[in-house]
């Protein structure tokens, strides 16, 4: 893995080679196993190298074609390198001895921007063409590779992370607070705004062309729609396959042990027991389950549970070469690493209560020299996706036969009742306002938009939030989706991983893969026939019957879900000096100061729970958002260089 950057100033004006060793230089946390650079006149490009690969002890970046009309660095992983040596006329095993990077420029000379659609993997790039005189940009589908872009008077730069850029004169470094604003209300990101002034984001799934005079883009990830005229196949063999394909691809360069976050749901059982099998006889995984502390607070939500230990234990112990590690970091102040945090991801964490099981599996990790780490993250959209969009799109496309039989199917087999399915076939297609006051009459749920944050209304006073929210596939009122592919759409582009994995690599040197988001696997599974997943009246009947030789029946069978950081209110309720310490800060700070509603968490912190942590009320305003208050208006105050 390695951190990039790049520099083009238009006219040749300034020190290129100069500008381009202090981007590198701030950029070295990223990657401190090696660092180096190339500039000719007016562009420069460089890299610093973390190896994770097996390959990477070839890394020459950065690289050029022999007729050095291409120059490349890139952050890239490729999981088809034998497809694309067998696409480039190359034999097999030429390329043992050679970097993904390099392989990637081969591709870039053979097939110019249009590699982008054929190369499968994390990644992110910058490739001067000295004869276009254009450097294209571009990131993987899913965005685990980070990379960000500042347009200037008569230049570009180009840098894995901010603080490459904001090693320039000529980059503000001042806190975006529209992107803080939307990201506090769980807006989706935006196209190309970052949470710092000046800098862009390329996004995910995108290729740049930079010219002097235009940046021209093109989204490339195009799903297919599930096809109901598709000729029938074995969808249960093609789930195993991508799967374990997946996972394979991410355990190159692992070594013997592989470590993987195990809880009790099918997304990461489903990615530790795979890996488990791929590694059977030649290697083991060492499964990190977070548990609760003994006296954390009774769960009060009758789908929710909150140890996931014993259901993990159960998926373990089907595999002989599986190391169940239990974690216990419940008393863990969530508030206990906001300034290294800022450092590493240099934008704020939506979950801080999740910070302490992820820092306490990451510590484990590293302790034991665990270089990857595996999790599930996204499977709820590609692996184990349930199905439960398809009776409302049935009812849309006005298939009614097919609705009647899907739903006596549900009803029979226990999987939904008559009353539930009327709510789940009616709900999406209601007026916002009559469903907010249909839950708010029979579930007493409160559907107030900004009510799970922390932020200053006046902000939102004059802004039509509601048609902001549309614009990008949002809805406020969070009513049910009656097309699930749009729905696994909207949630598999939301959030933008990049600044996450660069910083666990950086404090803790894991590299996180997740085999959930692997291309192929999310392309097959969002092509697959919507009844694929609700056969013989079950949801997730697709991945239920794929993973049957795989996970524990008790898995497989659990209604309920785990609540990850159940124990969140014990080191929560130990910081509330702290708490309050970061709140007089926050306040101090104009802009964070403008942007949240410090009354309210001011007289959250005044009215500090006693009992009730386990509640949906304690919930909302605590774990919610005053930590989410919290967490954006310290990376606020960081942002503005204000008080410390």
């Amino acid at each position: 893995m390695s951190a990039i950057a790049g520099l083009w100033r238009f006219e040749g004006q300034g020190e290129v080679a100069r500008d381009l060793a202090r981007m590198l230089a701030a950029l070295r946390p990223y990657g401190s196993h090696d660092t180096a650079e190339w500039a000719d006149g007016a562009v420069g490009l460089g890299r610093c190298l973390h190896r994770t690969l097996p390959e990477d002890r070839y890394d020459r970046q950065p690289l050029q074609t022999p007729d050095a009309r291409l120059t490349l660095v890139a952050d890239v992983r490729l999981d088809n390198r034998e497809e694309l040596a067998a696409a480039l006329g190359q034999p097999t095993g030429s390329i043992a001895n050679r970097c993904d990077a390099a392989l990637l420029l081969d591709c870039l000379a053979r097939w110019g921007e249009r590699a982008v659609d054929r190369i499968i993997g994390d990644f992110a790039f910058a490739c001067w063409d000295a004869a276009d005189q254009t450097l294209l940009l571009a990131r993987d589908y899913r965005g685990n590779r980070p990379l960000y872009f500042h347009r200037g008077d008569g230049m570009i730069a180009v840098a894995s992370m901010a603080k490459g850029l904001h090693a320039l004169a000529e980059v503000p470094y001042a806190p975006d607070l529209q992107t803080s604003a939307d990201f506090l209300v769980l807006m989706p990101a935006a196209e190309t705004p970052s949470f710092w002034q000046g800098i862009e984001r390329v996004p995910p799934g995108t290729i740049l062309s930079v010219t002097r005079s235009a940046i021209a883009s093109r989204r490339y990830w195009q799903p297919a729609r599930p096809d109901r005229a598709a000729p029938p196949r074995d969808y249960v063999e093609g789930l195993r396959h991508h799967l374990d394909q997946a996972v394979a691809a991410r355990l190159r360069g692992a070594g013997t042990t592989v470590g993987a976050h195990l809880s009790s749901g099918w997304d990461s059982a489903s990615v530790a027991a795979t890996a488990a099998r791929l590694l059977a006889g030649r290697g083991s995984v060492a499964a990190f389950t977070s548990v609760p502390e003994p006296d954390c607070a009774p769960v009060e939500d009758r789908w929710r549970f909150a140890d996931e230990g014993p259901l993990a234990a159960q998926t373990a112990a089907l595999y002989p070469n599986i190391e169940h590690v239990l974690l216990r970091t419940g008393r863990t102040s969530p508030l206990e690493m906001l300034d290294r945090d800022f450092f590493l991801f240099e934008m704020p964490l939506l979950n801080r209560c999740n910070m302490p099981w992820m820092l306490g599996i990451l510590n484990e990790a590293k302790r034991r020299g665990i270089g990857v780490m595996l999790t599930g993250e996204i499977g709820n959209m590609s692996l184990s996706y349930a199905g439960e969009e398809y009776l409302p799109q049935l009812l849309r496309e006005g298939r009614l036969i097919e609705l009647a039989r899907v739903s006596r199917a549900l009803v029979r087999q226990g999987s939904m009742r008559w009353r539930g399915l009327a709510s789940r076939l009616l709900l999406p297609f209601l007026p916002g306002g009559v469903e907010q006051a249909i839950r708010q009459r029979r579930w007493k749920l409160d559907h107030d938009p900004l009510a799970h944050t922390a932020v200053n209304r006046d902000v939102y006073r004059d802004v039509d939030l509601d048609k902001r929210a549309r614009a990008r596939g949002m809805d406020l009122a969070y009513r049910p989706w009656h097309d699930g592919f749009a729905m696994r759409m909207f949630v598999i582009g939301r959030n933008d991983p990049g600044n996450y994995h660069k910083g666990y690599l950086a404090g803790w040197g894991v590299d996180q893969r997740d085999p959930t988001n692997d291309r192929r696997l999310v392309d097959y599974m969002l092509a697959a026939p919507m009844d694929e997943f609700v056969r013989g009246g079950r949801f997730r009947s697709l991945p239920r019957r794929a993973l049957a030789d795989r996970l524990p029946a008790a898995v497989l069978d659990e209604p309920r879900k785990g609540l990850q950081a159940a124990d969140w209110h014990l080191g929560f309720d130990s910081a509330r000096a702290s708490m309050r310490e970061e709140l007089a800060r926050i306040a101090a700070c104009a802009p964070a100061g403008n942007l949240l509603d410090l009354d309210r968490l001011s007289a959250l912190e005044r009215d500090w729970p006693t009992d009730g942590w386990g509640s949906e009320a304690v919930t909302q305003e605590y774990r919610l958002a005053m930590l989410r208050g919290v967490s954006v208006g310290h990376f606020l105050r960081k942002a503005s260089q204000s008080n410390g």
